[in-house]
């Protein structure tokens, strides 16, 4: 009986001690991303996306229920959808987040890369897409990037005078 209390024991360390190994190695896994603009685990999120959580113009992200709320709620903003895997976003976010943040106007982000759903639940075919709401309803929308050598696009005046057409209203 002594000989079976001491292999259950045994039993019973091995587990715990395994337990242990693995929550401290999904705390390495996840490392400093643990608590990311998007609420999910690093593991989980597109190795792109992750590419881009230290990056300061990707910093603005929306996330799907916050964005229901805004246009539930009939706010006026700019939203900027992008995938984190797109050719066009990745050479038009960074100048349109510099010159948003100069102009002092406000624009969320939304990955939908990570959020696929909303391709269709808010009318999106291209990535970038730049919309202005108001009300909460889509009063006018840029689709494309910036303009790259030998491709059509928008200029990057093109985007000032969008966010300067809305900008107070």
């Amino acid at each position: 009986m002594k000989k079976l209390a001491i292999y259950f024991s045994i039993i019973i360390v091995l587990f715990g001690a395994l337990y242990v190994i693995n929550q401290q190695s999904a705390k390495a896994k996840n490392g400093k991303y643990a608590n990311n603009v998007y609420g999910i685990a690093p593991d989980k999120l597109n190795p792109e996306t992750v590419k881009q959580l230290d990056d300061p113009n990707y910093q603005n992200i929306i996330l799907p229920a916050d964005l229901d709320k805004k246009l539930n709620n009939k706010e006026n903003f700019f939203l900027y959808y992008f995938a984190s895997t797109c050719p066009h976003c990745k050479r038009t976010t960074p100048v349109l987040a510099p010159m948003a943040k100069e102009m002092g106007v406000d624009i969320k982000q939304f990955n939908l890369e990570e959020f696929k759903d909303g391709w269709d639940k808010y009318g999106i075919q291209f990535t970038p897409t730049l919309i202005y709401y108001k009300g909460g309803k889509e009063v006018e929308r840029m689709e494309g990037g910036l303009a790259g050598a030998g491709e059509q696009g928008y200029s990057q005046d093109d985007y000032k005078q969008f966010l300067l057409k809305y900008k107070s209203q």
